[in-house]
C-alpha cells in the first residue's frame, strides 16, 4: 500500500493516538488511541478466559464502542466473531450460539431478557457471558477488561467475522472461512482493497457514517475497514432520516453503506427539512441489499448529485459494481462483475442463458473459500461447480450489465405468468401518500396465486377506500395489467429490520395457512 499513507487500525493508532476514530450514537467521541487501548484489553480479557485460535465469540449488541472493540479484538486474536441480529428471540439466538460452538457471549441490557433465555438454552458457561450496562445472569462487561493491559498481546493471529445468513428460508447458516496465516497487521493493510473499487482512498479527509446495525455483513465490514483506512466512523443506533442528515452535516460525512429503503424514507421528508441540511461533503454513498426503484434513484441523484454507487453481492462472496455513470446509461442495473469476481445467469438445468433472458444468478470470487458451518448439504445445494447462489433472479443486457428481477422465493406465478414483486413495489413506492409497500402472492383457486399489495401510508393519510382508489389509479398507466395488484391492504408498520430488510413471510404466511405450497 505504498504511497497511500499508514493503513491498518493498530499502526494508525500507534502513529496518531489523538485522531478521531468513533463517534457513538450519543455523540461521545473516541480517539484511535482510546479504541486501541480498549481493543487490546478485550483481547487480553478473552485470552485470560482460555480462548484459543479458532474459538468463537458472539454478541447481541447495538451499535456501540464495545461492538467495534470486540470485532477488532477478534481480528487480532485469531477468534471467530458473530454479531447476532438482536431482533431475534431467545431460542433463535440459542440456535446460533450452539451451532457456532460459542465460548464467549456479550450482550446489552436492552436485550438482556432474550439473551438470558438464549444462553441458558444453549448451555453456555455463565462465567463467559457478559453484558454492557448490566443484565441478570451476566457478568458486567467491565469485568472482561478490568485490569487488563492496554498493550497488544504478544501472540497475534488473524481472526474472522462469521456471519449467519438471515434465515428467511429456514435455519440461518453460518458462513465460515478458514483463518488466514497472515499477520493481522498485514491483512489490515490490504483490507480496504474493496474500497478502492469505489475510489475511496486511505485518509483523504474521508468520514464514514454507519447507518444500519453492525450485525449486518456489509455494514460491519464497512465500519471496521473504515478504521483500517484511517477514517472516522460515525455510529447511528436507531436510524431516522433526519438524524442521518444531521450527522452528515455535523461530521462532514463523505461515504456510507445504505439500502433503498433509506432513500425512500429520506425522500418522504418534507422539502423544507431536506433543504435545511448541508450534504455537500458527500462523495460516495453506496447502496445494496435490495433492488432500488429506478425513479427513487433518479430523485436521489437530483438531490445528492453523482455520488451514488451501487453494488450487488452476498455474504458468501463475489459481486457486481455500478458507478454513477454506469447506472445513468443503464438505469436499473446493479453493474458489471468486479475484478476477481465472475457472475453467470443460468436456467433450471444449469445452462448459461444469453443476454435478455432471466435465470438464477450464480457468483464466484477468486480466492474465496467458504462453507456453511455444520451444513454440508446446504453448502452443496447452493453450488454449481465453483459458483454459488443465494436464490436471486436476474439477467444481463447486451452490454454485460446485470439487472435483478427478484428473489426466487418471492416470485409470484399467477396463471402461469412469472410476476416479480420488486417491480410493482418500485412503482407504488413513488405515490406521494405511500411510505412503504410489500407485494407478494396469495392463494387463488383459479390462477394458483394472485397479487397482494400491503401498504404503509404516510402519517395522517386515512386508510380508506378513497386512498386505495387513488393508489390504484396511480399505477395503472405505469405497468401492464398483469402486474396490477388484485387487492390492497393497509398496515400501520411494515416488518422491516433497521437495515431495511423486509420480513415478507410475516405478511404472507397468514394468507397461506391451510393451503398447500408457499413454504419458503
Amino acid at each position: 500500500m505504498e504511497g497511500l499513507g499508514t493503513t491498518g487500525f493498530w499502526k494508525i493508532a500507534e502513529e496518531d493516538r489523538e485522531r478521531l476514530a468513533v463517534a457513538d450514537p450519543d455523540h461521545r467521541e473516541y480517539s484511535f488511541g482510546e479504541l486501541y487501548d480498549l481493543v487490546n484489553q478485550v483481547s487480553h480479557g478473552l485470552q485470560a478466559l482460555g480462548l484459543e485460535r479458532g474459538d468463537h465469540i458472539a454478541t447481541t449488541l447495538p451499535n456501540c464502542i464495545e461492538q467495534m472493540a470486540l470485532c477488532m479484538a477478534a481480528n487480532q486474536s485469531g477468534f471467530y466473531v458473530t454479531t447476532i441480529n438482536w431482533h431475534l428471540v431467545g431460542p433463535e439466538i440459542a440456535y446460533i450460539l450452539g451451532d457456532a460452538e460459542t465460548r464467549v457471549f456479550v450482550t446489552h441490557e436492552r436485550f438482556g431478557e432474550e439473551a438470558r433465555r438464549a444462553k441458558e438454552e444453549a448451555g453456555l458457561d455463565p462465567q463467559r457471558c457478559f453484558a454492557v450496562g448490566g443484565a441478570k445472569g451476566f457478568r458486567p462487561f467491565d469485568e472482561l477488561v478490568a485490569d487488563q493491559p492496554t498493550s497488544r498481546p504478544q501472540e497475534l493471529s488473524a481472526g474472522s467475522i462469521m456471519f449467519y445468513t438471515s434465515g428467511t428460508t429456514g435455519r440461518p447458516k453460518g458462513v465460515r472461512r478458514p483463518l488466514s496465516d497472515a499477520h493481522p497487521d498485514d491483512l489490515a493493510k490490504v483490507s480496504g482493497m474493496l474500497f478502492l473499487l469505489f475510489e475511496i482512498l486511505p485518509h483523504d479527509g474521508h468520514v464514514e457514517i454507519t447507518q444500519a446495525p453492525l450485525y449486518h455483513t456489509a455494514v460491519n465490514t464497512w465500519s471496521t475497514t473504515a478504521l483500517h483506512w484511517g477514517h472516522p466512523v460515525i455510529l447511528m443506533d436507531r436510524w431516522t432520516p433526519e438524524g442521518a442528515l444531521e450527522r452528515i452535516e455535523k461530521y462532514r460525512v463523505t461515504y456510507s453503506h445504505m439500502v433503498p429503503t433509506m432513500f425512500n424514507r429520506l425522500l418522504k421528508l418534507p422539502a423544507e427539512v431536506r433543504e435545511k441540511y448541508d450534504v455537500s461533503s458527500l462523495r460516495t454513498m453506496i447502496h445494496a441489499a435490495a433492488p432500488c426503484p429506478v425513479e427513487t434513484k433518479w430523485k436521489m441523484f437530483d438531490w445528492w448529485g453523482d455520488v451514488i454507487w451501487e453494488y450487488y453481492a452476498a455474504t458468501e462472496g463475489g459481486g457486481t459494481l455500478a458507478r454513477p455513470e454506469d447506472w445513468k446509461t443503464h438505469p436499473g442495473t446493479v453493474g458489471k462483475p468486479w475484478p476477481t469476481s465472475e457472475v453467470i445467469v443460468v436456467d433450471e438445468a444449469g445452462e448459461r442463458l444469453p443476454p435478455g433472458q432471466s435465470g438464477t444468478i450464480y457468483m464466484k470470487m477468486q480466492g474465496n473459500d467458504f462453507e456453511y458451518y455444520n451444513a454440508k448439504e446446504k453448502t452443496d445445494k447452493a453450488r454449481l461447480g465453483d459458483f454459488f447462489t443465494v436464490g436471486d433472479i436476474g439477467y444481463f443486457d447486451e452490454d454485460g450489465f446485470l439487472f435483478l428481477n427478484d428473489r426466487s422465493n418471492d416470485m409470484i406465478i399467477a396463471g402461469g405468468v412469472n410476476i416479480y414483486p420488486a417491480e410493482i413495489e418500485g412503482v407504488i413506492q413513488q405515490h406521494d401518500k405511500v411510505l412503504d409497500v410489500a407485494v407478494f402472492g396469495i392463494p387463488n383457486p383459479d390462477m394458483g396465486e394472485e397479487i397482494k399489495a400491503v401498504v404503509e401510508l404516510l402519517p395522517g393519510v386515512p386508510a380508506d377506500e378513497a386512498t386505495r382508489s387513488d393508489i390504484e389509479a396511480f399505477y395503472q398507466d405505469k405497468m401492464t395489467k398483469q402486474k396490477w395488484p388484485h387487492s390492497i391492504d393497509f398496515t400501520t408498520e411494515m416488518p422491516r429490520d433497521p437495515n431495511g430488510k423486509l420480513y415478507k413471510r410475516k405478511l404472507r404466511d397468514p394468507y397461506w395457512e391451510g393451503h398447500e405450497g408457499r413454504i419458503v
